[in-house]
């Protein structure tokens, strides 16, 4: 893929779809291709986190491992962004992302990502917005799963 296809992609992601294409340009410069294979993990819950991805080829699981039980929570597609939170959280990783097929990503490292955000405040916010659907999304569907009826035993 080339400079101005993965500049394409960015402008499509929803996190950085108000972000100038200019700065785009800058991020998908400071960016690092990185590919991997089906079912390979490309980060593990319970990791520190400093980096963040964006898919540009490919497909990724979201998988949270609780009491040893694995349990995929999101699939994710082209354009898609993950890995945010514990990056700019400096947390570890709530779940573990494994690739679908042969996945594409840009990987963004936590300081120049940040050292962006600060330069250029617009990219903070898409970037708040970003999070807070998704935090939207998360909570509608805890509601679902709590109002759910419980599986009558065996």
């Amino acid at each position: 893929m080339s400079f101005e296809e993965e500049v394409k992609v960015l402008q499509g992601t929803p996190m950085f779809r108000g972000v100038d294409r200019a700065r785009l340009r800058l991020l998908a410069f400071m960016a690092e291709e990185r590919r991997f294979n089906d079912g390979e993990p490309v980060v593990r819950q319970g990791d520190s986190g400093n980096s963040a991805y964006v898919i540009l080829s490919g497909g990724a699981d979201v998988v949270i491992d609780v009491a040893g039980q694995a349990t995929v929570v999101a699939r994710l597609a082209e354009r898609e962004v993950f890995g945010e939170i514990a990056m700019l959280c400096e947390s570890q990783r709530t779940a573990s992302v494994i690739a679908r097929g042969d996945l594409r990503t840009l990987c963004f490292d936590r300081e120049p990502m940040l050292q962006l955000m600060r330069e250029f405040p617009e990219m903070g916010i898409e970037v708040a917005r970003s999070l807070a659907r998704r935090l939207e999304r998360t909570t509608a569907e805890l509601a679902r799963l709590r109002a759910a009826p419980a599986p009558a035993p065996p």
